[in-house]
């Protein structure tokens, strides 16, 4: 293959660099911004320093421990809700911590109202007490079985036999009343006396109510002296209206004692 042949240098083309022409600016194009120096007294002021975050203002006072303290139990506090999932928010303030009153009692009156209220109940009961000893020294232990009456009969020799009693004649339906406490062993009917009344007292002997028609207690009932337990009338044997009364010491079966004379030694006269 034959060899080709280059041109001379002289012969080779030249390339020209084109440098482009520089741009005039337009008639009609704005100037120039030219900066304004700003004067000192209007420049912004520099930025103060920030403190650090990890160190917190040491609190004056002498209750700087109790400060401190406080934070500790208040963050504390904060986080038993996430551990045991309660939802309601926990409020404290600085009372809590005894940082001083804080919260709604200014005066610290409601923090022993719980000692004042029962401080207040015990002398109540204290009173109650003297009342109530007041009222049963005041009131009588023993009262007359009827109130209005003429003795007819006493406890005596009657038509050649014992009347282990007293009779109380009085018009009919005439309150009569339970002479001491005590309880009703039975009320109802009874041979001799049509309807009879028969009432245990503390100690242990029975008191005997008989002749009426009405009677307002049952079996086993409690009563007090002074109770209306029924009316006069004239049931049974009898000549007219009137309460009989008797007593028997320690039972219904007890040897009987005078009434007259045991309700007298008791302050209650009879006649």
């Amino acid at each position: 293959m034959p060899p080709i042949a280059m041109p001379e240098a002289e012969q080779r083309p030249r390339l020209t660099a084109r440098v482009p022409a520089p741009r005039t600016a337009p008639e009609d194009a704005a100037p120039p911004v030219v900066a304004t120096p700003v004067p000192e007294d209007t420049a912004p002021a520099a930025r103060r320093r920030i403190p650090s975050i990890g160190r917190l203002p040491h609190p004056p006072g002498r209750r700087a421990p109790l400060w401190l303290a406080a934070l500790v139990a208040g963050a504390l506090l904060a986080a038993v809700p996430a551990v045991f999932g309660s939802s309601e928010p926990v409020r404290l303030d600085a009372s809590d911590y005894g940082l001083g009153i804080g919260g709604g009692d200014p005066s610290g009156e409601l923090a022993d109202i719980g000692a004042r209220r029962g401080i207040t109940e015990a002398e109540a009961q204290a009173r109650l007490g003297e009342l109530a000893a007041s009222r049963a020294a005041r009131e009588p232990k023993v009262v007359s079985p009827v109130t209005r009456y003429l003795l007819t009969t006493c406890y005596c020799m009657r038509w050649q036999q014992m009347h282990y009693g007293i009779d109380m004649a009085a018009p009919y339906g005439t309150p009569i009343y339970a002479a001491v406490d005590g309880v009703v062993l039975s009320a109802g009917a009874a041979s001799g006396f049509g309807n009879a009344i028969y009432i245990q007292d503390e100690d242990g002997d029975v008191h005997i109510y008989g002749h009426m028609r009405n009677y307002y207690v049952k079996d086993g009932q409690i009563v007090h002296a002074g109770d209306h337990i029924a009316d006069v009338a004239s049931e049974g044997f009898s000549t007219g209206a009137h309460l009989h009364y008797e007593i028997h010491r320690g039972g219904r079966g007890g040897p009987p004692t005078d009434p007259e004379a045991w309700l007298e030694a008791r302050g209650v006269k009879v006649g």
